[in-house]
């Protein structure tokens, strides 16, 4: 299958590229830089140049492919509606170079980003998928919200939760999330929802164990009052409890997280070298 592939040199997206090339697939990725483009030729993918602003070359990229893997996101905090409306923009012109033709339209869950989520299922005739991924997708290399929860200790000079640490954050490897994407790309329904879950709820103050542990600080409990003078802007998401089963999505794949959960890949401690 030839898959034109949005956000193919981000984190996530350049270990999708791996694995559907890995898979027997080619991969057409976009790319706004002479940079990225050298990044897809040395994995072996073809290179688009677009942007996701430039609408023209995303509909010429996803009329000449087989199907489309869409990761690209702005992510500007600063101007997040902004980022959702361009969003929606492209999944809409995606969707219409590829509808009626039966093809796979993969898409990635954004926090209010259900416009997006409605058009894609809406279109006629595309083999529509969303992927929600845990806001924690780890590697040895990023740990997602939990590389910024390390960096806040080592400026408090504690690792910190909020009252008994109870709640719980779902995580996935980077590895078996690009797996999921793949065999959404394969097989997934029309309208699927899927959930990228490896870990379904880590204690948060497991978490804060752990960092502490490695930077050799000690664990606190915090009060809810307490929490946005420590946190600052993560701090809803500490006193989250958010757990999520991909139990459903495993059964509909045939997909099995294998890698490493949150807490094995702190422990190996290569998050706290930096």
């Amino acid at each position: 299958m030839r898959v034109f592939v949005t956000g193919a040199t981000g984190y996530i997206g350049s270990a999708v590229v791996r694995e559907l090339i890995h898979a027997g697939h080619k991969v057409v990725g976009l790319t706004r830089s002479d940079n990225g483009a050298a990044i897809l030729k040395e994995a072996g993918a073809e290179v688009h140049h677009g942007a996701l602003d430039d609408l023209d070359s995303l509909q010429s990229g996803a009329v000449a492919a087989d199907g489309v893997i869409h990761l690209a996101f702005k992510n500007d905090f600063s101007d997040f509606v902004g980022s959702l409306a361009t969003d929606l923009r492209v999944v809409e012109t995606i969707g219409t170079a590829l509808k009626g033709s039966g093809k796979p339209f993969v898409i990635t869950a954004h926090a209010n980003g259900e416009a997006s989520e409605n058009a894609a299922f809406a279109l006629a005739g595309v083999r529509s998928s969303v992927v929600t991924l845990a806001p924690s997708v780890h590697d040895e290399t990023k740990a997602g919200l939990v590389s910024l929860l390390i960096n806040i200790a080592r400026d408090k000079g504690v690792s910190a939760y909020v009252g008994d640490g109870s709640n719980r954050w779902p995580a996935v490897h980077r590895l078996d999330a690009a797996r999921l994407f793949r065999l959404a790309l394969e097989a997934a329904p029309a309208g699927s929802r899927l959930d990228g879950v490896g870990d379904e709820g880590v204690p948060f103050r497991d978490i804060a164990g752990v960092i502490g542990k490695h930077l050799n600080m000690p664990v606190v409990s915090i009060s809810p009052e307490e929490a946005e003078a420590h946190f600052g802007f993560l701090a809803a998401f500490a006193s989250l409890d958010t757990p999520r089963s991909s139990v459903q999505t495993q059964e509909l794949l045939g997909w099995r997280p294998v890698h490493p959960g949150i807490i094995a890949d702190l422990e190996q401690g290569y998050h706290f070298n930096s």
